[in-house]
Protein backbone atom coordinates (compact mmCIF):
# COMPACT_ATOMS: atom_id res chain seq x y z
CA UNK A 1 0.00 0.00 0.00
CA UNK A 2 1.15 3.48 -1.03
CA UNK A 3 0.64 6.19 2.05
CA UNK A 4 1.63 9.51 2.61
CA UNK A 5 2.48 10.47 6.16
CA UNK A 6 2.77 14.51 7.02
CA UNK A 7 5.34 15.76 9.47
CA UNK A 8 4.99 18.92 11.62
CA UNK A 9 7.46 20.27 14.79
CA UNK A 10 8.23 23.13 16.64
CA UNK A 11 9.42 22.51 19.28
CA UNK A 12 13.28 22.09 20.40
CA UNK A 13 15.29 21.48 17.01
CA UNK A 14 12.14 20.98 14.40
CA UNK A 15 14.62 19.92 11.73
CA UNK A 16 16.09 17.58 13.47
CA UNK A 17 13.09 16.21 14.97
CA UNK A 18 11.90 15.50 11.46
CA UNK A 19 14.96 14.25 9.99
CA UNK A 20 14.56 11.91 13.55
CA UNK A 21 11.37 10.88 11.92
CA UNK A 22 12.00 10.10 8.73
CA UNK A 23 14.71 7.49 9.93
CA UNK A 24 12.79 6.01 12.27
CA UNK A 25 10.12 5.59 9.54
CA UNK A 26 12.50 4.18 6.77
CA UNK A 27 13.51 1.81 9.51
CA UNK A 28 9.72 0.88 11.05
CA UNK A 29 9.35 -3.21 10.31
CA UNK A 30 7.22 -3.64 7.23
CA UNK A 31 7.58 0.02 6.00
CA UNK A 32 9.68 1.62 2.97
CA UNK A 33 10.08 5.08 2.54
CA UNK A 34 9.94 6.44 -1.10
CA UNK A 35 10.64 9.98 -0.67
CA UNK A 36 10.67 12.92 1.52
CA UNK A 37 9.89 16.47 0.79
CA UNK A 38 11.73 19.19 1.20
CA UNK A 39 11.07 21.04 4.75
CA UNK A 40 8.73 24.22 4.76
CA UNK A 41 8.71 26.81 7.78
CA UNK A 42 4.91 27.13 8.80
CA UNK A 43 2.53 29.51 11.08
CA UNK A 44 0.79 27.42 13.62
CA UNK A 45 -2.95 27.01 12.73
CA UNK A 46 -5.65 27.17 15.62
CA UNK A 47 -3.74 28.00 18.97
CA UNK A 48 -0.88 30.52 17.35
CA UNK A 49 0.93 31.84 20.52
CA UNK A 50 3.51 29.13 19.85
CA UNK A 51 6.67 29.07 17.61
CA UNK A 52 6.34 28.61 13.41
CA UNK A 53 6.31 24.94 12.62
CA UNK A 54 8.58 23.08 10.19
CA UNK A 55 6.56 20.61 8.14
CA UNK A 56 6.94 17.94 5.46
CA UNK A 57 5.38 15.09 3.55
CA UNK A 58 6.77 11.56 3.49
CA UNK A 59 6.06 8.64 0.91
CA UNK A 60 6.06 4.97 1.90
CA UNK A 61 5.33 2.04 0.76
CA UNK A 62 3.61 -0.71 3.32
CA UNK A 63 2.05 -4.09 4.07
CA UNK A 64 1.20 -2.55 7.53
CA UNK A 65 -3.01 -2.22 8.12
CA UNK A 66 -3.82 2.03 8.76
CA UNK A 67 -4.46 1.15 12.30
CA UNK A 68 -0.99 -0.69 12.54
CA UNK A 69 0.34 2.57 10.58
CA UNK A 70 -1.53 4.97 13.28
CA UNK A 71 0.18 2.68 16.14
CA UNK A 72 3.62 3.29 14.52
CA UNK A 73 3.18 7.21 14.22
CA UNK A 74 2.23 7.29 17.28
CA UNK A 75 5.04 4.71 19.01
CA UNK A 76 7.83 7.52 17.03
CA UNK A 77 6.00 10.46 18.31
CA UNK A 78 6.22 9.12 21.76
CA UNK A 79 9.91 8.10 21.28
CA UNK A 80 10.80 11.64 20.15
CA UNK A 81 8.72 13.54 23.49
CA UNK A 82 5.46 14.11 22.06
CA UNK A 83 3.25 15.12 24.58
CA UNK A 84 -0.82 16.45 24.29
CA UNK A 85 -1.33 18.95 26.17
CA UNK A 86 -4.13 20.09 24.86
CA UNK A 87 -5.80 20.70 21.11
CA UNK A 88 -2.81 22.57 18.28
CA UNK A 89 -0.44 22.40 21.18
CA UNK A 90 3.05 23.05 20.37
CA UNK A 91 4.99 19.82 19.53
CA UNK A 92 8.25 17.54 19.43
CA UNK A 93 6.78 15.94 16.64
CA UNK A 94 3.53 15.62 14.86
CA UNK A 95 2.85 12.24 12.67
CA UNK A 96 -0.74 12.35 10.99
CA UNK A 97 -1.25 9.64 8.30
CA UNK A 98 -2.87 11.90 5.72
CA UNK A 99 -3.39 9.25 2.61
CA UNK A 100 -3.49 5.44 2.76
CA UNK A 101 -3.85 3.98 -0.89
CA UNK A 102 -6.79 5.34 -1.96
CA UNK A 103 -8.84 4.32 0.57
CA UNK A 104 -11.70 6.42 2.65
CA UNK A 105 -11.63 5.12 6.43
CA UNK A 106 -13.29 5.98 9.59
CA UNK A 107 -12.52 4.39 12.67
CA UNK A 108 -12.70 6.23 16.06
CA UNK A 109 -9.43 7.09 16.10
CA UNK A 110 -8.53 7.21 12.51
CA UNK A 111 -9.57 9.28 9.79
CA UNK A 112 -8.40 8.76 6.54
CA UNK A 113 -7.97 11.03 4.18
CA UNK A 114 -7.18 13.45 7.00
CA UNK A 115 -10.34 15.59 6.90
CA UNK A 116 -8.49 18.85 6.73
CA UNK A 117 -5.46 17.65 4.91
CA UNK A 118 -6.98 19.78 1.45
CA UNK A 119 -7.28 23.38 3.97
CA UNK A 120 -3.49 23.43 5.28
CA UNK A 121 -0.91 24.58 2.56
CA UNK A 122 1.45 23.04 5.17
CA UNK A 123 0.35 19.43 3.84
CA UNK A 124 -0.53 20.33 0.39
CA UNK A 125 2.26 22.02 -1.34
CA UNK A 126 4.86 18.84 0.31
CA UNK A 127 2.78 16.91 -0.85
CA UNK A 128 2.27 17.91 -4.29
CA UNK A 129 6.53 18.16 -4.45
CA UNK A 130 6.77 14.84 -4.56
CA UNK A 131 3.65 13.47 -5.61
CA UNK A 132 1.75 16.30 -8.14
CA UNK A 133 -0.76 13.77 -9.79
CA UNK A 134 -1.81 12.54 -6.19
CA UNK A 135 -5.92 12.30 -5.24
CA UNK A 136 -7.41 12.86 -2.19
CA UNK A 137 -10.21 9.93 -2.47
CA UNK A 138 -13.49 11.50 -1.86
CA UNK A 139 -12.50 15.14 -2.73
CA UNK A 140 -10.52 14.95 -6.16
CA UNK A 141 -6.90 15.96 -7.02
CA UNK A 142 -4.57 17.19 -4.23
CA UNK A 143 -3.83 19.91 -6.93
CA UNK A 144 -7.04 21.30 -7.39
CA UNK A 145 -7.14 23.01 -3.54
CA UNK A 146 -3.96 24.94 -3.77
CA UNK A 147 -5.70 28.27 -4.64
CA UNK A 148 -7.80 27.88 -1.66
CA UNK A 149 -4.82 27.87 0.51
CA UNK A 150 -2.63 30.29 -1.76
CA UNK A 151 -2.80 32.93 1.04
CA UNK A 152 -1.53 30.53 3.63
CA UNK A 153 2.01 31.81 4.34
CA UNK A 154 4.60 28.75 3.82
CA UNK A 155 8.19 29.14 3.13
CA UNK A 156 10.55 26.12 1.64
CA UNK A 157 13.37 25.65 3.74
CA UNK A 158 16.63 25.80 1.42
CA UNK A 159 18.72 22.52 1.92
CA UNK A 160 21.57 24.17 2.28
CA UNK A 161 20.67 26.18 5.37
CA UNK A 162 19.07 23.04 6.64
CA UNK A 163 21.34 21.90 9.95
CA UNK A 164 22.28 18.55 8.73
CA UNK A 165 22.14 15.45 11.03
Amino acid sequence: MRIYVALGANLGDPQAQLRTAIAALAAWPAMTLLQSSSFYASAPVGYTDQPDFVNAVCELETDLSAPDVLAALLAIEAANGRQREFKNSPRTLDLDLILYGAEQITLPDLIVPHPRMHERAFVLQPLLEIAPEVEIPGLGAAADFLPSVATQELTRIPEKTRISA
